[in-house]
């Protein structure tokens, strides 16, 4: 690597685990392009972390739900000739609601933005980065991942997806010069909990969740060591280890109780 000064991508970067990662890029100067649909705020964001760190942050407003979102922003980067060191993959959301009842365009959305753009940007960034021979991607994940969801069918199963597929791109870029790490938190106090209309389960009422900017200090961290799989917190790291080994029906009967509306 020369001395210039890398740059890091962090889409969903106008809120929560996304926002806290894009300050600590930027109190490790790096610049940064931050993207998210809020264009506003994003602007704002990125105002914000020029003026406190001296570096330079660009706002893209771009709508990752969208099928050709993730290309479109590519090919912008590119035309902007902005080299990508760092590729966080964070934009995603989760519904609650039992699958046969949950809006088929709900589903579809969560699969769009938390499967398909997650692939494709990893893909179409991961190219400059193997002729370079350095880079890190990091891909947003959940503990939700490690087990099924009823009441949250898709949105497991999309991290379920994420997990498998970082783990398996990491060991294929052994040697390359390129890493990847999966950030898995568990529940985490953000805007996540209100879209997804979970804020009154057990899961968020009884387990006090960890706080967004705790979650990116683990996941940053993991990230520049190249750890391939970082679980914040010891609580949501037994949880994963003991899903592992426990019957799949009793398993997935605990996911639903932690998701029933807490009394």
């Amino acid at each position: 690597m020369n001395d210039r000064t890398q740059t890091a991508l962090v889409t969903g970067a106008s809120a929560g685990i996304g926002y806290e990662l894009a300050k600590l890029f930027a109190k490790n100067r790096y610049n940064l392009v931050l993207v998210a649909r809020n264009g506003p705020k994003l602007s704002r964001f990125a105002d914000e972390l020029q003026r406190h760190y001296g570096i330079s942050a660009k706002s893209m407003a771009v709508d990752l739900s969208w099928p050709q979102g993730p290309y479109s922003l590519f090919d912008d980067v590119q035309h902007s000739g902005t080299q990508i060191d760092v590729l966080v993959n964070n934009a995603g959301y989760g519904k609650f609601g039992e699958f046969a009842k949950m809006p088929l365009e709900d589903d579809i959305g969560m699969i769009q933005l938390n499967m398909v753009t997650l692939t494709v940007l990893s893909k179409l960034f991961l190219g400059p980065m193997l002729e370079r021979r350095y880079g890190k991607i990091m891909n947003v994940a959940s503990t939700a991942g490690f087990q099924p969801g009823p009441m949250m069918a898709v949105y497991y199963a999309t991290k379920a997806y994420v997990i498998s597929l970082s783990e398996a791109i990491a060991n294929e870029l052994k040697g390359s010069g390129v890493s990847v790490t999966c950030l898995c938190p568990g529940a985490t106090d953000t805007e996540f909990q209100k879209r997804a209309g979970t804020e009154n389960t057990v899961l968020f009422k009884k387990f006090p969740p960890m706080d967004a900017e705790t979650v990116a200090r683990a996941g940053y961290e993991g990230l520049m060591s190249e750890k391939t799989l970082v679980i914040p917190g010891l609580r949501n790291r037994l949880l994963a280890e003991s899903v592992r080994f426990g019957p799949r029906k009793l398993v997935t009967a605990i996911s639903r109780k932690i998701l029933e509306k807490a009394e």
